[in-house]
This record gives structure tokens, C-alpha cells and sequence, in this order.
């Protein structure tokens, strides 16, 4: 299809309600194993996302830009993480998508990034299901009540159809809140467990969406074939896993070279001794490309480390983007 052809000062504004109206997991998912494969194949410009560091409080600011050049597309993230937030009713987490135009350089769409990082997320985490997890798997366990935890459930339920049995835990009041609403908008029964034992154990996928510093799973509770999916633990001081569990797991991450400078469990494991930067077998769009082997056989523990790239955010937002001109979706502004 034809891009929309626009004045060099007119974009498209997408906000997160455009962004679930457009796209649903049965779109994301293809589109995230085509844009990881594309990766892993060397295809995408990506250069390490830059990180600024805010203030007394050291917020963060990331930048993640990424061309693609198969689509094209052309486009960068911005990040902001201020924890301080929290005690000011805020959000601890903005986000925004600009997609440019790859011939001109002209912005073409402004799109809310916490609605696409919620996306593409949960999309990744369904390649790593579709490619790694057991097949049949009945029991999903997720560990947060959060933004993420809302998109994986949604994601899962409607790419793994023989899910029965789902358990969330959260430390957290919304727990009860999330159980609720996630009851009336998927047909797999949904309930709060207990603990994280509770949630974890039996389960063969388990998905740890926290924004917890130390680890909330422990190795004894995950059963031989399951596969974990970590989310959070996104930076070199934190851990969501107990180490034991990824020494003992065969190791499979979106971005080696990310995971080897961002990714807390593996930093901290590697600098305990527990393993070597072999332990890391391969990352996921080579497994989608068939280029290193996933699950051998239905007893091997697998863990699935997503770091998220720029990448996935500019290939979900081009969807967004062709499918927005489609349906005369958004908002057209000129400035």
C-alpha cells in the first residue's frame, strides 16, 4: 500500500485508545516474529539504546531508535522512568512512538508509547510461547497486577488455546481489582493466588511482570519442562529470578548483546560465577528463523529474558500507522 502523502509539518496522532482499537494480538504476534527474526538476520539498524540519567532521584530517560529496513520503517522511543511518580499520583513510566517518514525524514505519526510497550510486549512473550514453551500447555501463572500483566493475559488467552488455569499473584492491593476485570474480558478462568508459590508452581508457563529488585520466583517452584518469561529486572542491579533457576535453565534472550548489559539476572549471575556468556543459547528470532534450536524435548526448564527493542516499537507502530490511514483512525494535526 501507498503511504499517506502528508505536508512536511503533518503527522498522525495516535493515542492509546487508536492503539487497542487497531491492532490485536492475532496482528502483533506475526508482525513481532517477523521484526525479532529481522534482528537476529542483522536486516535492522539498531544502535544500543542511549540512557540519561535525571536529577537527584537518577530517573531515566531512554532513547531507542530503530530502521527497518524490509517495511521500511523509521522510528525511535522515548522513555521516561521516574519512580518518584509514585508519590505524586503519577505514572512511573511515559512513553511516546515517533515514526518517520524513511524517504524524508518527516514525522508521520506520533503515537502513545505505554500503549504500544504494552503491546508488542505481550506479543514478544507470545513468540516465546509459540516457539518455546511446552506444547498443549494448559497453566499460565503470571507474578504482577500491572499494565504488563493486563497485556500478557490478553496476548496468552487469545494465542494459547489450550490454556485452562490461569493464577496472577501481586504483593499489591490491585491484585483483587485486576482478578475482577480480567474475569469479564477472557473465557480461561483467572484467580488470585495466594502466593507466588501458589500462582508458580505446576504452571508450565510462568511470566514475571514485576518491577521488583529481588527475585520473586524460586527455583523450587517451577516444574521440569516450563518455560518463564522475565519482563521486568530491566537494569544491572535487579533480579526477578532466583539464580539457581537460570543456572539450571537453558538461557534464550531478545538481544544478546542487550541482555549482557541491561539484564540484572544475567549480569549478576555472570558476575557470581554461576555460568559464562555461553549460557545465553540464542536469541528468540533466531529460534523464530529456525537458525539455533528451542525447546528440545518437554522436560527442559526454559527461561525467556525480554529486554524489548526498539525494533518491535517501530514495526508495531508502522502496523499502527498503515492501518490508522486505513480506517481514517486519529488525529491529522499540522503544525
Amino acid at each position: 500500500m501507498q503511504r499517506e502523502i502528508v505536508a512536511r509539518s503533518t503527522f498522525r496522532l495516535l493515542s492509546g485508545d487508536d492503539v487497542r482499537s487497531l491492532i490485536a494480538p492475532a496482528d502483533l504476534v506475526p508482525a513481532m516474529e517477523t521484526a525479532l527474526a529481522a534482528f537476529s538476520a542483522g536486516e535492522v539498524t539498531q544502535p544500543f539504546r542511549t540512557n540519561l540519567v535525571v536529577g537527584p532521584e537518577r530517573a531515566i530517560v531512554h532513547v531507542m531508535p530503530a530502521y527497518v529496513e524490509g517495511l521500511p520503517a523509521l522510528g525511535l522511543k522515548a522513555v521516561s522512568v521516574f519512580d518518584g511518580n509514585a508519590a505524586r499520583g503519577l505514572p512511573t513510566h511515559f512513553a511516546t512512538v515517533l515514526l518517520l517518514d524513511p524517504e524524508t525524514g518527516a514525522l508521520i505519526a506520533l503515537v502513545d508509547g505505554a500503549a504500544v510497550t504494552e503491546a508488542r510486549t505481550a506479543a514478544v512473550s507470545a513468540v516465546a510461547a509459540r516457539h518455546l514453551a511446552v506444547r498443549g500447555a494448559t497453566t499460565l501463572a503470571i507474578l504482577g497486577a500491572g499494565v504488563q500483566a493486563r497485556g500478557h493475559l490478553s496476548a496468552l488467552t487469545a494465542t494459547m488455546p489450550d490454556l485452562r488455569d490461569v493464577r496472577v499473584w501481586s504483593p499489591f492491593p490491585d491484585l483483587r481489582t485486576f482478578v475482577d476485570e480480567a474475569s469479564g474480558r477472557t473465557l480461561v478462568p483467572v484467580r488470585a493466588a495466594a502466593s507466588a508459590r501458589d500462582a508458580a508452581s505446576g504452571a508450565e508457563l510462568i511470566v514475571l511482570v514485576t518491577s521488583s529488585s529481588e527475585p520473586v520466583l524460586d527455583c523450587s517452584w517451577v516444574k521440569p519442562g516450563a518455560l518463564v518469561v522475565s519482563v521486568g529486572a530491566c537494569r544491572p542491579e535487579m533480579r526477578e529470578m532466583d539464580p539457581a533457576l537460570l543456572a539450571r535453565s537453558r538461557l534464550f534472550v531478545d538481544s544478546r548483546v542487550s541482555a549482557l548489559a541491561e539484564s540484572g539476572d544475567i549480569i549478576q549471575g555472570l558476575n557470581d560465577g554461576l555460568f559464562g556468556e555461553d549460557h545465553v543459547v540464542g536469541e528468540l528470532g533466531d529460534v523464530v528463523a529456525r537458525r539455533v534450536t528451542g525447546r528440545r524435548d518437554a522436560v527442559e526448564t526454559i527461561v525467556f529474558k525480554s529486554l524489548g527493542l526498539a525494533v518491535e516499537d517501530v514495526t508495531a507502530a508502522d502496523l499502527l500507522y498503515r492501518r490508522a490511514v486505513e480506517r481514517g483512525v486519529g488525529h491529522v494535526l499540522t503544525v
